[in-house]
């Protein structure tokens, strides 16, 4: 699934563009319960490996219905624990945001 996830992600930063949660997981096929929960693990894999690669975190192409066009929670919750400073969430994902689309236009 990791593989159908990245190209998905670069899919949609090279659109500049953003996906929901549920539709991301109806795009990869996920379906039953725990579907969110799947997702999301391999989107904070994702979130570690692009920490430890210097890049903008992908993840953050992914957002909420009900967060006001931001990721859920957890994103940032798991971006601090990588040594992220998210002390401005709002401020933290524009940046991520920005960084994914230059890198996909680069």
């Amino acid at each position: 699934m990791i593989d159908e996830l990245e190209a998905r992600l670069a899919k949609l930063a090279a659109q500049h563009d953003v996906i929901t949660y549920g539709k991301l997981a109806a795009d990869l096929g996920l379906d039953g319960p725990g579907r969110i929960a799947r997702l999301t693990t391999a989107l904070e894999t994702l979130m570690a490996q692009d920490t430890a690669a210097g890049r903008p975190l992908r993840a953050a192409l992914v957002v909420g219905r009900a967060t006001g066009g931001l990721p859920a929670r957890g994103f940032f919750d798991k971006a601090q624990a990588l040594g992220h400073d998210v002390s401005d969430p709002a401020g933290f994902h524009c940046a991520q945001l920005s960084a994914c689309f230059g890198l996909a236009a680069g």
